[in-house]
């Protein structure tokens, strides 16, 4: 009993001095939100915004300058979806959203890629993280660096996870416009929304089953992505996406006092997104119809991709059944006239003809004569 009654007054003297240590953070969270902004994507037009350039705590979100920094390594060479990563004891203390990382486990690089974007997971944000540039530290410098080159001018990232800042430390800042602008560059990699789109996926041999915080994706058509995030200072925040009618729009919620008001709002601001922008035609790829000219012959494999590349040609081959009964009703000899062979049918007739008439005109002759003779 005494010693448990000398623990509690350890913890309640070590209390002050822990809260002391921690950087005061100011609760940005508003209702309906501190911020918002929609755009077009591939036009990068604003059509619509709120406080864009308000400085957030981006929270989860920030595990998309993760997301963009790792592709980006992966286009260059220099990091493989299969290569392994082991994970660090520091990546195994993590709070917060995780996937329970031992370090006596090893994952390939687009395993953890998973958990950081379906699970938003924290633990695996720091493997990858250590994994990549040998610490958290280096990370962080290279995320700043693809901010700066971005045009993120009023980003600052101090974290791999976008958890609360410890003692000693500065909280992330970014603002909607910023998160705009890294949005917009991993919509156009189909890879990140093959990520940020998957709603449930099975982690350590689908031992443990990881569910997206993105409920949009079930609730709003077309929704394939980005990220949630939240702590309590940040508020609730969204970057979300969808596609339809051949256009995608991006849209930011920041620092939302309630989940299912942050979730509302950005439903709400993706549809008024659509209607801002006209659908966009579809893209066709079907060849023009090419006039019946003599082709020079093919390879068996151009032939091939020919084929593939042009179907309207190789259907034109079945005849239609009308086609087929007009074509019964023409002579042989105007069927033979599309060839050579009945070009020379043609001049045998001729011939055949000429001949005839001449013999007639003879035979006439001939019996002219013979009846001169009898006179």
């Amino acid at each position: 009993m005494k010693r448990l009654t000398l623990c509690l007054l350890f913890l309640v003297l070590l209390a002050p001095a822990a809260m002391a240590a921690r950087a005061p953070l100011n609760v940005l969270s508003r209702d309906p939100y501190v911020s918002a902004l929609v755009i077009d994507a591939d036009s990068g037009k604003t059509l619509f915004e709120e406080n864009a350039d308000a400085k957030v705590y981006p929270a989860s979100v920030l595990k998309l300058m993760n997301l963009y920094v790792i592709l980006d390594r992966i286009e260059q060479g220099a990091l493989k979806l299969d290569e392994m990563v082991q994970v660090t004891p520091e990546a195994s203390k993590i709070g917060g959203s995780q996937v329970y990382l031992d370090p006596k486990e090893q994952f390939p690089v687009e395993e953890l890629i998973y958990a950081l974007m379906v699970q938003s997971a924290n633990d695996a944000a720091v493997a990858l993280a250590t994994h990549i540039t040998g610490s958290k530290e280096g990370f962080i410098a290279l995320m700043n660096q693809k901010a700066q080159e971005l045009g993120m001018k009023n980003s600052q990232f101090n974290s791999v996870h976008g958890l609360p800042p410890s003692a000693g430390q500065q909280p992330d800042i970014t603002t909607a416009r910023d998160l705009a602008i890294l949005c917009r560059e991993l919509a156009k990699r189909p890879e990140a929304l093959k990520y940020t789109g998957t709603q449930t996926r099975g982690f350590r041999e689908d031992k443990f089953i990881m569910h997206n915080h993105n409920k949009l994706l079930t609730r709003f058509p077309g929704c394939d992505g980005f990220k949630t995030g939240y702590y309590e200072a940040a508020g609730f925040s969204i970057a979300a996406t969808a596609r339809k009618g051949g256009v995608r729009i991006i849209t930011l919620v920041m620092g939302s006092k309630d989940r299912k008001v942050r979730d509302a709002k950005a439903a709400e601001l993706l549809s008024k997104g659509f209607t801002l922008v006209p659908p966009q035609p579809a893209v066709t790829t079907a060849a023009a119809p090419k006039p019946a000219t003599p082709q020079p012959q093919q390879t068996t494999t151009a032939a091939a991709v020919d084929t593939a590349a042009q179907p309207a040609p190789a259907a034109a081959t079945a005849a239609p059944v009308t086609d087929a009964r007009q074509e019964s009703a023409l002579s042989p000899l105007a069927k033979a006239g599309d060839s050579g062979w009945g070009q020379i049918l043609i001049g045998i007739g001729i011939g055949f003809v000429l001949c005839l008439g001449f013999f007639i005109v003879a035979e006439i002759l001939r019996k002219s004569r013979t009846k001169h003779k009898i006179r």
